[in-house]
């Protein structure tokens, strides 16, 4: 599910932005960009996400801002910023560049401004109660969210239920109207020739068997009820997954009913099942 999260906090002597951003995913994936010190604890940055977050894309990356009234002032690294120094003159005389070096610019490289010794001030408590921030920020987002795609499937499982007591309506009937074509069939291949009443019931038991969809309905109408108990969580799995396992079984029954349909009104219907299936599986790729 998409979402953004950011929160800010004391790391040490410094302070941390931490944002997340998620996008839609069929499993966990973190993509977890730390400088400094803070990347030594990326495992424990990432325990946290994996806790909150069970399907997705996730993002993060942390920014920090120096205390600019600090005791000491800004912390420089003079070995970097040297080390810096010595390649651009280098540089300059290898391709007659300007003497001039723009002391600005080299502060501006990586890790010129503020020393390993220093970021050690901060600890993995610190950041990880800045990124759990984030993620809670993230959290209320995605539940919006979900609650806008839950109103949405509410009412697609709706026009599927619909649908299915539409063919478990005309079911009966159809079954009617099949007999009556058995007969009719019968008598005009029989030529006028008298036909065994007692055969003629079996096979007419055998088709009704054939062309029985009652239990399927059934199954449907269960898989449904399952599906708007998960969708409101009445459930302890992972809603996401278990929406859609509800939708593949769903989905078998539709197909199992079209099969024995033989009547074009039911597989209007069957089709217009199988349509909308396909607009909620959509939906549920974005359901953790």
């Amino acid at each position: 599910m998409t979402g953004f999260g950011a929160a800010t906090g004391r790391f040490g002597a410094q302070r941390v932005t931490v944002e997340l951003r998620t996008v839609n995913h069929r499993f966990f994936n973190s993509n977890i960009k730390l400088s400094g010190a803070m990347s030594r604890w990326e495992g424990e940055v990432r325990e946290v996400l994996r806790k909150a977050i069970a399907r997705g894309h996730v993002s993060l990356s942390a920014r920090t801002e120096r205390d600019a009234l600090g005791e000491n002032g800004p912390m420089v690294d003079e070995r970097r910023f040297a080390d810096y120094v010595a390649v651009v003159r280098t540089l300059q005389k290898k391709h007659g560049l300007s003497s001039e070096i723009d002391v600005s610019t080299i502060l501006r490289l990586p890790d010129v401004l503020g020393s390993d010794a220093h970021d050690a001030t901060g600890t993995a408590d610190e950041l990880t109660a800045i990124v759990q921030d984030a993620v809670n920020a993230l959290t209320r987002m995605r539940e919006a969210e979900g609650a806008r795609i839950e109103r949405v499937l509410a009412d697609r499982i709706t026009i599927v239920e619909r649908a299915v007591d539409r063919i478990a309506a005309r079911a009966p009937e159809r079954l009617v109207s099949e007999r009556e074509r058995l007969r009719e069939s019968v008598k005009e291949l029989a030529g006028g020739v008298d036909v065994d009443p007692q055969r003629l019931a079996q096979e007419i038991a055998i088709l009704a068997d054939r062309l029985d969809v009652a239990e399927e309905v059934d199954r449907f109408r269960s898989h449904v009820q399952a599906f708007r108990a998960a969708l409101h969580g009445k459930t302890e799995d992972q809603v996401g997954k278990r929406l859609g396992f509800l939708l593949q079984e769903m989905l078998r029954e539709a197909n199992t009913t079209g099969s024995k349909a033989r009547d074009a009104v039911m597989t209007h219907d069957v089709v217009a099942v199988k349509e909308e299936l396909e607009r909620i599986a959509e939906q549920v790729e974005n359901i953790e």
